[in-house]
């Protein structure tokens, strides 16, 4: 994504994103993690994904020890609403998925565990989220 597309983490998240990178990434992974307007998220999944809509969460691996993760806050903010957690929960959440993707899941049981147990290490509080999806 080019950088005039995209905003800095909220400096009330980049500490607890820089700790979960570590956790999940290792400290040597280099991580380009931003936010992005609805119409870059747009942009970029129908790029790379043939999907022409706005999602919350994309992840693109560069090698095995660098990548970016790229965060829609407008589609976070709505999807957190309707499952009735805290945004800034809830973006940790995706950014959790998002470096799970980064490390080589895919969507699945073995994903949804991993997402629990690191949520649960951050003390996130998201109710019934995997009950939702």
């Amino acid at each position: 994504m080019p950088a005039s597309s995209t905003t800095s983490i909220p400096p009330h998240l980049q500490k607890k994103f820089a700790t979960i990178k570590r956790e999940i990434l290792g400290a040597d992974y280099d991580l380009d993690a931003s936010f992005v307007s609805a119409y870059q998220s747009r942009k970029a999944n129908k790029i790379y994904r043939a999907k022409d809509k706005p999602t919350n969460v994309l992840s693109f691996p560069f090698d095995t020890r660098a990548g970016q993760i790229i965060i829609c806050p407008a589609r976070a903010a709505t999807e957190a609403r309707q499952l009735g957690v805290s945004m800034p929960d809830y973006c940790c959440f995706l950014f959790i998925h998002g470096l799970l993707h980064l490390k080589g899941f895919d969507h699945g049981a073995t994903m949804e565990r991993k997402e629990q147990e690191y949520c649960t290490k951050c003390k996130l509080k998201l109710g019934n989220l995997w009950h939702e999806q």
